[in-house]
């Protein structure tokens, strides 16, 4: 080696010309490897730099496993098995296996998407969801757009655009990514009226609030908090009733988009999306991707007088649904004609309504199958909370089984990161030395891939 190391780095041409890295050129683009060996040499020369030794020996073994992690997708299948349904993190609800296909056939072809078959007339994409929507929740008309953002958008400017919209202070709430219901409204072009205070709301403060400015009453379902205690909160119908004595619409921002009752399932606390309209409601807003169990979505059911002015605003354009959504999100609907097959067949739901005896004889089995494996120094199954997550069910825990892991040789933050990064990643929980697995959360056609990923994980070489 000579006194100056970084010489006798090889050149990048050298490397190309080794044996494995010719080998790989069957598969991958020259520019690829060339890449890939360049990104090695950098970071051995930033090693060289900070006083570590040059150690060449299996550098194209590094350089190719550079290149495999160059070329995957960004966005990767990973198992969720933290017990979290509606994890937001990891894409909220899958979708039922008929709304994955009809998504894919929408795409591998052509569809009616704005075409009437009967006429051979120009139709509305809109068409395709609309019977399910306004079957699930009783209303009139309906329209769905990109997600309940854009549906709370489009509802103020619609009746409140430059007028005021009454909201109660206990319902100013933040959502995912620090967005924030005032902000919502200030892009709409409505003026926020609070009224209340954090925890008492009184059907007389909405009434002294009211004058000749005001557009709308908003109601927002605190999705991802609860207030308990000395607290108080204006009934939906007494809402609607106020509206109609002042001839002001009322907007009920419903949040998780739940079409089946799940109180007979230990999970009270949502709102129907049938509700809002049964109470009166002039427009109900929720979401397609959490309860509702379908693709990302925000829906609007309600007066097909106002359905009609959305559909007009121009910001409609910019926040419609593609074909994939569209055809996923109606076949999401279709299945909710049979409530029983909802629940069997809506992964969110399924999960959620999981008996927890199913749920433990799944787990001791795939214990055993941890037992067996090398490198695992303990296995334990045993009893823990789950939450339904995505902003819904906030204080409901949800009794399940989960698998506690320990690894000779890795902290259970090791071993977490080991499985996140592995080629089937494994998203869990840490606790109190043991890393958790929940198979509430995991389908049985994973288990396989679980396995083969902690197996993986727990190597120490």
């Amino acid at each position: 080696m000579s006194a100056n190391p970084f010489r006798d780095l090889p050149s990048v041409s050298r490397l190309l010309a080794m044996p494995e890295l010719e080998a790989a050129l069957a598969d991958h683009p020259h520019a690829s490897i060339a890449d890939a060996a360049r990104e090695e040499l950098d970071e051995l020369r930033a090693k060289l730099a900070a006083k570590e030794p040059l150690i060449i020996e299996g550098i194209a073994d590094c350089i190719l496993a550079r290149l495999e992690r160059n070329i995957a997708p960004a966005l990767r299948t990973v198992i969720n098995a933290t017990g979290i349904v509606l994890h937001t993190n990891l894409g909220r609800s899958p979708m039922p296996e008929a709304a994955a296909m009809a998504a894919y056939n929408a795409a591998i072809g052509y569809s009616n998407l704005e075409l009437d078959l009967a006429t051979g007339r120009r139709g509305s994409r809109q068409d395709a969801v609309r019977a399910g929507i306004r079957a699930i929740t009783g209303a009139e008309a309906a329209t769905a757009v990109n997600n309940c953002a854009a549906a709370t958008v489009l509802a103020l400017r619609t009746l409140a655009a430059g007028k005021e919209a009454i909201v109660s202070r206990g319902q100013l709430i933040e959502i995912g990514g620090s967005f924030r219901i005032p902000e919502i409204m200030a892009a709409s072009g409505a003026i926020l009226t609070e009224v209340g205070t954090t925890n008492i709301t009184r059907l007389a403060d909405y009434e002294a609030a009211i004058g000749p400015s005001t557009g709308a009453i908003l109601r927002v379902h605190a999705s991802n908090y609860r207030i308990r205690g000395f607290t108080k909160s204006v009934e939906l119908a007494d809402l609607t009733a106020l509206g109609k004595k002042h001839g002001i619409p009322v907007i009920d921002d419903a949040g998780s988009g739940q079409a089946i009752d799940l109180t007979p399932f230990g999970l009270p606390g949502e709102p129907l999306v049938s509700a809002g309209i049964a109470s009166g409601a002039d427009l109900v807003l929720f979401s397609g991707d959490k309860l509702l169990g379908g693709p990302q979505a925000g829906i609007i059911a309600g007066s097909a007088a106002i359905i009609v002015r959305i559909e007009r605003d121009p910001l409609m354009r910019a926040f419609r649904l593609d074909k994939m959504t569209l055809a996923a999100l109606e076949a999401t609907l279709r299945i909710y004609r049979d409530p029983a097959r909802a629940l069997r067949e809506i992964p969110a739901l399924r999960m959620l309504t999981m008996p927890l005896a199913e749920l433990r004889q799944r787990s001791e089995a795939f214990a055993e199958r941890l037992r067996a494996m090398p490198g695992i120094a303990a296995v334990e199954v045993r009893e823990d909370s789950a939450f339904a997550g995505g902003g819904s069910l906030p204080d409901i825990e949800v009794p399940t089984v989960a698998i506690a892991i320990r690894a000779n040789g890795f902290s259970e933050s090791e071993l977490a990161e080991r499985l996140r990064q592995g080629p089937h990643p494994v998203i869990g929980r840490t606790n109190n030395g043991q890393f958790l697995l929940d198979l509430r959360t995991v389908f049985e056609r994973q288990e396989d891939d679980l396995a083969a990923a902690v197996r993986q994980a727990v190597q120490l070489t």
